[in-house]
């Protein structure tokens, strides 16, 4: 009998033992606070090129300025076609495969590419000229899908005139732009219909990839007083060959960007490409963070350009920019010496 109670009594106190280290680790298991997950926001981007690489750093600034840091508490899967379309393609897919909660397509392109593959998740535009044109959205204003993002349209109206400031007895305005960019097409035609109001005469010239550029500039820059480039990555990825082509009849090339200027453009009045990323950035942010959704954010257009010139290169073609142009710049835009 005692060696029964003996018996009753250590099982006892082993159970006692058992209730008492289970009763202090399960709050503990249930106390542990679980790690939310990481969202991942795919970025694609058309190419190499100042202009888009400083794009694509403005988006990371901000992120950042909206709390959202790369590696800490959001993941950044950056893609760079390098102007291939079956890379545009299978990168977009990557995207969707890894559920990412948001894509950002740098260039219409990248932008294209994205919304092929995918019609849920948000999708913002990094500097797209013509939203619609692209078929990217029906209304820039209420976009109605998982579209919304920036737009880098060109003040068309400003740069003309800026030509003819410039260029007061061109007669001739060539205008350069690679015939599948819905986009450049769209300002092209802007500056057909708006190029005889400041007394230009314009031809249009159309190239299908880098490989025709050298063939139709040669061509242009013996037919026109001045070059316009309207805003163009397939152009602009070249714009070294464009330069040189035209500093062999001394012809002045007017982009709408402000790296080409910098490449050998002789002015613009310009978008700040690196404060469109910002503003990109900032957009996708909003989004991440439930703030607001693409179907109701309008399209962003962004109104404020800056003047550009480049005085080097004003030098090498023996053109006088006006002193009233150098003071603007000076006071307010840029001037590359």
């Amino acid at each position: 009998m005692k060696r029964m109670l003996g018996l009753i009594f250590i099982m006892a106190a082993f159970l006692g033992i058992a209730y008492f280290q289970t009763g202090t680790t399960t709050p503990q298991t249930q106390a542990t606070p679980q790690t939310q997950a990481t969202p991942t926001v795919g970025i694609l981007q058309l190419t190499t090129h100042p202009a888009l690489d400083a794009i694509h750093k403005g988006i990371i600034d901000g992120l950042k300025e909206k709390g959202y840091v790369a590696g800490k508490n959001v993941k950044i899967d950056f893609q760079n076609a390098e102007n291939d379309q079956s890379n545009l393609k299978s990168m977009s897919e990557r995207f969707t495969e890894e559920h990412a909660a948001a894509t950002v397509g740098i260039a219409t392109p990248s932008a294209q590419a994205l919304a092929n593959v995918n019609q849920k998740t948000p999708i913002i535009l990094g500097a797209i000229t013509d939203p619609v044109a692209a078929k990217l959205v029906k209304n820039v204003k209420r976009p109605g899908g998982n579209i919304t993002g920036v737009s880098d349209q060109a003040p068309i109206a400003a740069q003309l005139k800026l030509i003819r400031q410039i260029m007061p007895n061109a007669k001739t305005l060539g205008v350069i732009a690679t015939s599948s960019d819905d986009s450049a097409q769209t300002q092209a035609k802007m500056v057909e219909k708006l190029g005889p109001k400041q007394g230009f005469t314009v031809k249009r010239y159309a190239i299908s990839s880098t490989n025709d550029l050298n063939q139709v500039a040669t061509q242009m820059v013996s037919q026109v007083d001045a070059i316009f480039v309207p805003t163009d990555n397939t152009v602009a990825s070249a714009m070294q060959t464009l330069v040189a082509v035209a500093n062999t009849r001394k012809v002045p090339i007017f982009p709408t960007v402000d790296t080409m200027v910098e490449q050998g453009g002789l002015a613009t009045i310009g978008l700040d490409q690196h404060h469109l990323g910002v503003l990109t950035g900032r957009m996708l942010a909003d989004i991440l963070s439930g703030k607001t959704k693409p179907a109701t954010t309008p399209i962003h257009f962004e109104t404020t350009g800056k003047l550009i010139l480049n005085e080097k290169q004003a030098k090498l073609l023996g053109i006088d920019l006006p002193s009233s142009l150098i003071k603007t710049a000076e006071a307010k835009g840029t001037v590359i010496k």
